[in-house]
């Protein structure tokens, strides 16, 4: 069937007719944006999709964003969200059109540096064809609004993303596909950018105010009296399934950690007696991390704990891990840790997840290990040997070659992976080992990087060969027959 095209408002304001409206269709489908300065042979697509094994049809070809700024207006009580999305990105060849992932809600204008744009729908996918083709190399401003109730997605093994209803609010969380239910994006790890999210939201019946927590730093605050507004900015580059809006009432605790970077976190008050230690604790593994790993990556630290007790999991969302209830201390390391592994240094694939999350799990057993608990050596026999909680599952296929998108987050991406790291630090010991992470923290800080990139830094920094230690340990379908 053929895709629909749709005009912006201020075209849509001549129709008068359904004859007309027809008739504006079929010329829009056979005409041309116009051109200057780039030919129209010369300008072509960009691709619709990432080039990603695992999801091909996540992220988006011909350009990369450097800035989305989003204004939302959101109403709880009806779940209606109204949003402008600019972003600022810079072409990568000549764009005739290119696309966004966008998931549901209506898109009502787009424009292209300021001028309208014709756009289309499809599943997915939202394409936009300017009125005048971009040029390779160019800064543009792509923005759009749109409106309506946005989704939540169920993956195959019945964990929800996306825009998630709470009792008192919502929350979006965005691993691996959901950010595109409330935003137009480039929605790929590979593709990151920085961030101003502004929502506003108006005040509950009995006249109280909702609170706004996003990443990155609170830079505004207005009360209108009948509507809070909440300006977060996130300063750097962030992966866009990292990006988070959390609505609903929390009680807020801010401080300091030892080297001065701010502290903000949120709790909501049915949480608060179980997670009184948290605003304590992530100070702390701040702290800790950061000895361990290099400096802290980012301007400022929290997290959110909302009370959404069935969505059965935590996500380390940029510079405020979301947890859906009070959570024990391995977690709060785990997450944490990701603002190093995974945050600041980001896959540059899908298949690369074993970098964010053997490391986190790694974190953990080096928590256990400093504070009395556990040492790395006992953890990972007892996951070799199967007696560990989590490791079920470990074997079922290398940690760097997950088989399919819904095995992205499966148990040997974590175990498997943390083991891992654990018998390169046995053959390169722990002096070279932690200038590894150190040096891999450092040299890939806000980029992206891959496992061929890390297994070449082991090799580096240790000067020795490590080739069968990350080919049995890493690579291979087979469980080792001696740990």
């Amino acid at each position: 069937m053929r895709e629909l095209l749709i005009t912006s408002r201020s075209a849509r304001r001549t129709l008068v007719s359904v004859a007309v409206l027809i008739a504006m269709v079929s010329a829009c489908t056979s005409s041309a944006p116009r051109t200057t300065g780039t030919s129209a042979r010369s300008a072509t697509p960009g691709a619709a999709g990432g080039d990603d094994a695992l999801f091909p049809t996540l992220g988006n070809g011909g350009y990369d964003v450097s800035h989305y700024a989003l204004v939302l207006d959101y109403v709880p009580e009806t779940n209606r969200l109204k949003g402008t999305a600019t972003i600022t990105a810079r072409a990568t060849q000549d764009l005739s059109r290119f696309n966004f992932d966008l998931a549901g809600l209506t898109v009502r204008t787009a424009a292209v540096n300021g001028v309208d744009a014709r756009f289309a729908r499809k599943r997915n996918e939202l394409t936009l064809m300017p009125a005048e083709a971009v040029q390779d190399g160019e800064t543009f401003k792509a923005t759009v609004e749109y409106d309506g109730t946005p989704k939540m997605i169920e993956d195959s093994d019945g964990a929800v993303e996306g825009w998630i209803e709470t009792d008192d609010g919502s929350t979006a969380l965005g691993q691996p596909t959901g950010s595109m239910t409330w935003f137009p994006g480039n929605h790929h790890p590979s593709d990151k950018a920085t961030y101003d999210i502004t929502v506003s939201v108006p005040k509950d019946e009995d006249g109280d105010p909702y609170d706004v927590v996003s990443n990155g730093e609170l830079k505004k605050e207005e009360d209108s009296g009948r509507r809070v507004t909440r300006r977060w900015r996130n300063d750097e580059p962030m992966a866009s399934y990292l990006a988070n809006v959390a609505v609903g009432y929390f009680e807020v605790h801010k401080g300091w950690t030892s080297d001065d970077i701010p502290v903000y976190v949120a709790i909501d008050p049915d949480e608060a007696e179980d997670a009184e230690d948290v605003t304590d604790l992530i100070p702390e593994i701040t702290d800790w991390a950061g000895e361990r790993f290099g400096p802290y990556p980012f301007s400022s630290v929290g997290a959110v704990v909302d009370h959404l007790p069935d969505l059965g999991y935590a996500l380390e969302t940029q510079t405020k891990p979301y947890f859906d209830s009070a959570p024990e201390t391995t977690l709060l390391v785990h997450e944490l840790a990701h603002q190093w592994f995974g945050n600041s240094v980001t896959p540059r694939r899908w298949k690369d997840m074993w970098l964010n999350e053997g490391f986190a799990t790694y974190a953990e057993w080096l928590w256990q290990e400093d504070h009395g608990g556990e040492t790395a050596q006992e953890i990972f026999e007892s996951f070799y040997d199967g007696t560990h909680p989590e490791s079920e599952g470990i074997w079922e296929f290398p940690p760097a070659d997950p088989p399919s998108a819904s095995q992205v987050s499966d148990s040997p991406v974590y175990g498997r992976g943390a083991m891992t790291l654990h018998k390169v630090r046995k053959t390169v010991g722990d002096k070279t080992f932690f200038e590894i992470l150190r040096a891999w923290t450092k040299q890939y800080h806000h980029e992206n990087a891959d496992t061929e990139q890390f297994i070449n830094l082991c090799g580096e920094k240790s000067d020795k060969d490590l080739y069968r230690i990350f080919k049995t340990w890493l690579t291979s379908d087979e469980k080792p027959s001696n740990p």
